[in-house]
Parts: C-alpha cells; structure tokens; sequence
C-alpha cells in the first residue's frame, strides 16, 4: 500500500478519546464490561491504567485475554483499516470483562477519517488478481450506518463484504 493514500485518509480526521470505568462486581461471570465487537475505526491506541485483567480479544474462536504491560499501549486495527488494506489486515474482535477484585480503568483514542472522505480498498491494493474484497463509502453514511445499529461482533463490518 502506497503511503499516500493512507495519509489522504487520516491526514484531517477525526480523533476521539473514550475513558473506561469498570467497577469490581461481586459476580464477574454473569457480566460482560462491554460486548463484544470489532471497532469500527481506522486506528484505535489503548493503555489500560491500572493493571487490572479485563481486555480479553478473541482468536481462533477463542476469548484470549491481553495481560496489560506497565506503560504500554495496545494498537488495535479497525475495521476501516482493514476495509482499507483490502483484508490484508484484519480488525480484531474484541470485549471488556469486569472482575470482583478491584475497579479497572482505560483510556482509549480513536483514528478516524475526515468526514467528507470516502472508505474503501487502497487502489494500489486491488488488481485483477486480488479484487476488492469490501465496497466503497462515504464515510458519512458510514457513520450514519454505525449510529443506526447496535455493536456487536464484526457483523457491520460484514455488510460491506463484496459477496
């Protein structure tokens, strides 16, 4: 992929901090802290504060949890970016589980395209050998498509398969 055209998408997005708050719970294994999903961003850069367990992503079918490091941040691809790259990388699913020890925090801050861009395939990525795997939006009417419906999994993601 030609770095001009992931510059052209990010270069005057968005960007958005989230700061996550989850209390201990007496009975952690009937709660999930947020459900799962894939995140519907280009770039998503998160630290969890306090050392507490909680991110768990999900691999080979299976919830794997992510053990925080001190002072480290954990790069999560998007689904834009993998609309982007064409399916060469690959947006991770992922949720949020709470605990009954200790309240666990993190920061979270998404990379978005500017809203009058457009999302779809890097150009130097499709050829006839590899065509388009995902079809081409308007980041408007993406976001509007993600306002209308509710999170989970990967399934928004899915509507923009090319079948």
């Amino acid at each position: 992929m030609e770095g001009k055209e992931l510059t052209k998408l990010f270069e005057d997005g968005m960007q958005s901090m989230r700061m996550n708050y989850y209390p201990p719970c007496p009975l952690p294994a009937e709660v999930i802290g947020l459900t799962p999903r894939s995140d519907s961003v280009g770039l998503t850069i998160l630290l969890q504060v306090n050392g507490m367990d909680g991110l768990q992503v999900k691999k080979d079918g299976i919830w794997v949890p992510v053990k925080p490091l001190p002072d480290a941040f954990i790069v999560n691809i998007g689904d834009i970016l993998e609309i982007q790259t064409n399916g060469i990388y690959r947006s991770i699913e992922h949720r949020a589980t709470v605990n009954s020890i200790k309240e666990r925090l993190s920061i979270a801050t998404f990379h978005n395209p500017a809203l009058d861009g457009e999302i779809g395939p890097a150009s130097s990525l499709v050829t006839e050998q590899a065509p388009a795997v995902y079809k081409r939006v308007e980041v408007q009417d993406y976001v509007k498509a993600l306002f209308e419906r509710k999170l989970q999994g990967k399934s928004f993601l899915d509507e923009l398969r090319i079948k």
